[in-house]
């Protein structure tokens, strides 16, 4: 089962401080419940990705990078606080917050990551796999 569903999108932060645009396909989402995805999120995230030649961002007045981990990066506007990116160290891909894409996005969910570390008032009931961790499982077909 191919995990790419659209070809494009093109999306932003509440206040519209950056916007960015996809050309290129966009992986299903999939829910990660990891500890730093609740924190920076205020609940589990639901991501996309698509290869980093990819994106583009158009307007940039306030994205800021913050180092979450030596694996990787997110990226947030400074001025609004909306988490929008997460960039794996060393990586082609890039992980775009699917709530920033303008909608109709035509993207499907596909799974739950890191359920263990899911919210004790989660209920995952949705029939979605669910892994623990980082199962490469989850990524089957991730940009390469």
């Amino acid at each position: 089962m191919s995990t790419e569903q659209t070809t494009s999108g093109t999306g932003c932060c509440l206040c519209k401080s950056v916007q960015y645009e996809v050309h290129g396909p966009l992986r299903s989402v999939l829910y990660c419940h990891c500890e730093q995805c609740r924190k920076t999120s205020g609940h589990y995230v639901a991501a996309t990705a698509c290869k980093v030649a990819d994106l583009h961002i158009r307007v940039d007045e306030s994205l800021c990078w913050y180092r979450s981990s030596p694996e990787a990066e997110r990226g947030f506007c400074s001025s609004c606080g909306s988490s929008l990116f997460w960039r794996p160290t060393g990586e082609n891909y890039i992980c775009i917050m699917a709530g920033t894409l303008d909608t109709p996005t035509g993207l499907q969910a596909s799974g739950h990551i890191f359920v263990e570390m899911a919210a004790d008032y989660s209920v995952l009931a949705d029939g979605l796999p669910q892994y623990e961790g980082n199962d490469p499982r989850a990524w089957a077909d991730e940009h390469e």
